[in-house]
């Protein structure tokens, strides 16, 4: 990644900050975007201070595809196309469908799919133009690879996300642009502490003791970020962040009946909070 133009989106805090701080160490010149000016605003100093070099930062919401749109006019004016492209801003929020709201459905869609989408509309047709490959790095999470409990909004948004993935994989290969999809399982991030649990009051000690079981299988996304870095070297497509998530795709894979089981169980034991 020396010397690689590598735009981040989510870049002011959790994995989005931790993957511009491991791709400046690795040398790349970074163009940053987050929704949170004063956290993007910590992330270029923090990259600068480490030695690392920022060449654009804009705060925007990557749901809005006309400003996405003319920051990367902006871009492809100033510097030309990337080298390395990666969706990592998202939201989440969970639930069952009876209490699951149309704006937590419409948020997901329009943050961790529409989202990446306007920035790959942007970003991937000028590098594909420009004939000197690259890599698009999409972050997914286990929720777009398993049936985990309450999160279909999140999983839609997900599950969409790995899909064009799956296609841009085999797409972009022709323009020597690789493609990684990334999976975490938990990850501590501050989505952890504001994430809407749509139906349960998150006071509840039953809520609390089910975010702080979260919260001792989370990775840190400094690890995450290694992880993504590690990826686009070896131009992996799937990028797993622990052996959880490695393991139980592939046994829902191998193994469907179990792994039906097994999910209903999960979703019950989720249901009895709502008793």
């Amino acid at each position: 990644m020396q010397g690689k133009k590598c735009l981040i989106t989510g870049a002011g805090s959790g994995i989005g900050r931790a993957t511009a701080l491991a791709s400046a160490r690795e040398g790349a010149d970074l163009y940053l975007t987050d929704i949170n000016a004063e956290g993007l605003a910590e992330t270029v100093a923090l990259v600068t201070r480490a030695g690392g070099r920022v060449v654009e930062s804009r705060d925007l919401d990557v749901s809005d595809y006309e400003v996405v749109a003319a920051w990367g006019e902006d871009i492809h004016a100033a510097h030309g196309s990337m080298d390395v492209v990666m969706n990592v801003a998202g939201i989440s929020a969970w639930g069952t469908v009876e209490n699951l709201e149309h704006r937590h459905w419409k948020s997901m869609v329009d943050v961790n799919l529409m989202g990446p989408i306007h920035v790959i509309e942007t970003f991937v047709p000028p590098m594909v133009r420009a004939g000197r490959g690259g890599h698009l790095v999409n972050v997914s999470s286990a929720a777009g690879l398993l049936a985990l409990p309450w999160h279909a909004a999140y999983s839609a948004s997900k599950f969409g996300l790995r899909g064009v993935s799956e296609v841009l994989r085999f797409d972009l290969k022709r323009h020597h642009i690789g493609v990684s999809l990334v999976v975490p399982g938990g990850v501590k991030t501050p989505l952890v502490g504001t994430v809407q649990i749509a139906g349960v009051d998150r006071e509840d000690p039953r809520a609390q003791k089910l975010l702080h079981r979260f919260e001792k299988r989370a990775v840190s996304p400094e690890k995450v970020a290694d992880c993504i870095v590690r990826g686009i070297k070896k131009r992996r497509y799937l990028v797993y962040t622990s052996n959880d998530v490695r393991f139980g795709y592939w046994w829902a894979r191998k193994f469907a009946p179990p792994y039906e089981f097994v999910m209903q169980k999960a979703n019950d034991q989720f249901s009895k909070f709502l008793d």
